[in-house]
């Protein structure tokens, strides 16, 4: 329901599935999704999309809407997402694993073929996945990307990571 998203941050399960994609449109390769759910003034994700994948707002405070057949899955939006609320996932990526593009602000970054706890948007731990990819954002208000393996079955779940290496201020 909506007042359990207002007052714990995770949205249901009814407002995940009002954002996805078609079966047949997340079969074609990365999609992005737009975990936005209030109206708020915020359109830097509509201005970053160089595909026009992201549906020009009426009004600031409209709630992003994307048109799946120019969505290319690059993840540009991901970055510009000041609400951190943008994700891309590619369920195509192989038989067992998808990808998923996760806005990350902590430091140390993680490296490529680093092993990391997947989360879910509550933050329990959902499995072991490994970085495919990190995007460093660009300055002064981009945020990186860390591009995720994960089990295929956790695609829509997986929302962040916790690093698992020893030592450091956000690690285990």
């Amino acid at each position: 329901m909506e007042n359990d998203f207002l007052s714990t941050g995770i949205p249901s399960l009814e407002q995940i599935e009002a954002i996805v994609p078609s079966k047949a449109r997340r079969e074609k390769g990365p999609f992005v999704v737009i975990e936005c759910f209030q109206e708020i003034p915020c359109d830097p994700c509509y201005h970053s999309c160089r595909f026009g994948a992201i549906c020009e707002f009426a009004t600031i405070n409209d709630i992003p809407k994307v048109d799946w057949d120019k969505c290319t899955g690059c993840g540009i939006c991901v970055a510009a997402c000041p609400g951190l609320a943008i994700f891309v996932v590619d369920e195509t990526f192989s038989d067992t694993e998808c990808l998923v593009a996760l806005p990350y602000e902590f430091l140390p970054l993680p490296e490529k073929g680093e092993k990391v706890s997947l989360l879910s948007r509550s933050g329990a731990e959902l499995a072991t996945g490994e970085v495919h990819r990190v995007v460093p954002g660009r300055k002064p208000a981009g945020t990186t990307v860390v591009w995720v393996r994960a089990p295929k079955e956790l695609s829509m779940e997986v929302r962040n990571i916790r690093l698992t290496r020893r030592g450091g201020a956000n690690r285990e």
